[in-house]
């Protein structure tokens, strides 16, 4: 499939901010009605202690929960996301999403209101796709089997994905396909661990532009197709001037590396592969002046709030550039890191017209 601009990033991903109320309320101003939700407390003013990531979809139903920082299972709570509207979301009083004073962020992507039956594969999986912005959410039942596949309903073969258990806990959390490392092994978005070349979670076979792979209900391996266990999954390919994943390398300095995005970005996901250093997420609307450096992360796999200490990079209108020297961004030089980013807008739109940096 040929690759076009899309001219507005923000109609299918968007980040937005909000302060609690401990009632109920709606937060507007998206710009989109929502299918995937993936929100964050930022400062826990109100002392609660319920910080986790908290992780919402419309094909599970807005009340079902997942953590991005743990291996629980997926909770059902009618106080949490309680809709899905045309500009945002509706609130219920859960502390994690609505305590009094405290401050939030939720990273958001429009998919699709309607499923299919994708039965391509080996495994039958329920499935929103948005092929434009090249995301689809699968939802399957494990068959327990080694190296299946299942229908991802894009058009090109998946640059990136995650798997989760939504049903039992010893699966292991995430479970991470990163292209640029191949089938051959994992990382995972709920430990600071780096590429795991051990594990079999993809039953080391690479997805195609039909269907993905996941691997084996055994003892050392149950993490994406455990027998009569559900999953749920995100998977992206990348779109010209909305989305790219990939890898970059390290420098150890504040003149830092540039990651060419061929947009300006509004989220951006990273991790260095090695164990012992946290994933880390950037995006355009949470920095200290609202302009460079973008100076405030969050890491997927703690329930910590907002960090703004030896964290910074530049979000520019074509890409970013480091700023810091700090070991869970920019170590050692030649170091290797993976990423995801979405954009807030392309750096030369269709019409020839370029953007501003921030």
């Amino acid at each position: 499939m040929a690759y076009t601009t899309i001219d507005d990033p923000t109609i299918y991903m968007n980040n937005i901010l909000w302060t609690g109320n401990s009632g109920t309320q709606s937060i507007t101003g998206l710009g989109f009605k929502p299918n995937w939700v993936w929100a964050k407390v930022r400062a826990d003013n109100n002392v609660t202690g319920e910080t986790d990531h908290m992780i919402a979809d419309s094909v599970r139903g807005t009340t079902k929960f997942v953590h991005a920082n743990n291996t629980d299972i997926e909770e059902t709570n009618a106080n949490t996301f309680t809709s899905f509207d045309s500009d945002g979301f509706s609130l219920g009083n859960k502390a994690e999403l609505n305590s009094n004073s405290n401050t939030y962020v939720a990273w958001c992507w429009q998919v699709n209101d309607t499923t299919v039956t994708n039965s391509t594969g080996n495994i039958s999986a329920t499935v929103s796709v948005n092929d434009t912005a090249g995301i689809s959410i699968i939802s399957y039942t494990g068959n327990g089997s080694n190296a299946q596949t299942i229908g991802h309903s894009l058009s090109a073969t998946p640059k990136v994905y995650m798997i989760r258990a939504r049903t039992y806990s010893s699966g292991g959390g995430w479970q991470m396909f990163h292209g640029d490392f191949g089938a051959g092994g994992r990382f995972q978005l709920n430990t600071n661990e780096g590429f795991d070349t051990s594990s079999t979670t993809f039953g080391n076979t690479a997805p195609t532009s039909s269907v993905l792979s996941v691997g084996a209900n055994s003892s050392t391996d149950s993490s994406t197709n455990k027998v009569g266990e559900s999953f749920i999954g995100y998977v992206f390919r990348p779109v010209k001037g909305f989305s790219k994943f990939g890898t970059y390398k390290s420098n150890n300095s504040t003149n830092g590396t540039f990651i060419y995005l061929g947009f300006k970005p509004s989220f951006f996901l990273l991790k260095f592969n090695t164990n012992g250093e946290n994933w880390r997420i950037f995006d355009n609307k949470r920095s200290s002046s609202g302009f460079n450096p973008t100076d405030k992360s969050l890491s997927p796999n703690t329930n910590g709030v907002d960090e703004n200490t030896g964290q910074s990079v530049d979000f520019l209108s074509n890409g970013v550039k480091l700023r810091t020297t700090s070991g869970e961004i920019n170590p050692s030089a030649g170091s290797t890191f993976i990423f995801w980013a979405f954009a807030e807008s392309p750096f030369v739109n269709s019409n020839g017209v370029p953007t501003n940096a921030r």
